[in-house]
């Protein structure tokens, strides 16, 4: 199993959006960023990810499943962006900020301190437990 986190501004697709598709998911689509899509490209089924709201909140508000492999993105027409399905796991008790995550010395290495910008990326497994822990969250599903 492997770790990841998921970036969303909240005014475009938020936490409560995601938890509203139940068990079925969504695509998480529109991504048009070589490296995140290679990202993509490399989840299995049952990989976790952290949902990241960004904006005003940055933080990391719950945990997604990821339910579907990489697939053609239904936002396009053009075969070069695919996606994955997530479901909601779990909110989180304490949404962990990224002010939060950057004080955090054991998560200095961490992507999202490191390219901010980018919109899925990789979480390694001890700064899945790190966070998880910090947020309140069952550090598996």
């Amino acid at each position: 199993m492997r770790y990841w986190l998921f970036k969303s501004e909240p005014s475009t697709w938020g936490w409560d959006d995601q938890l509203a598709k139940g068990d079925v998911g969504e695509e998480w689509d529109g991504v048009r960023n070589y490296q995140a899509r290679n990202f993509m490209r490399e989840m299995k089924v049952g990989d976790l990810g952290f949902f990241y709201h960004s904006q005003k909140e940055k933080a990391v508000v719950g945990t997604v499943e990821v339910i579907a492999e990489a697939h053609p993105d239904s936002t396009t027409d053009n075969p070069r962006w695919e996606c994955v399905d997530i479901r909601a796991v779990e909110t989180a008790p304490n949404p962990v900020t990224l002010e939060t995550i950057k004080a955090d010395p054991r998560l200095s290495e961490m992507v999202l301190v490191r390219n901010s910008r980018l919109s899925v990326q990789p979480v390694t497994p001890e700064e899945w437990r790190i966070v998880c822990d910090l947020a309140g969250l069952s550090a598996t599903k």
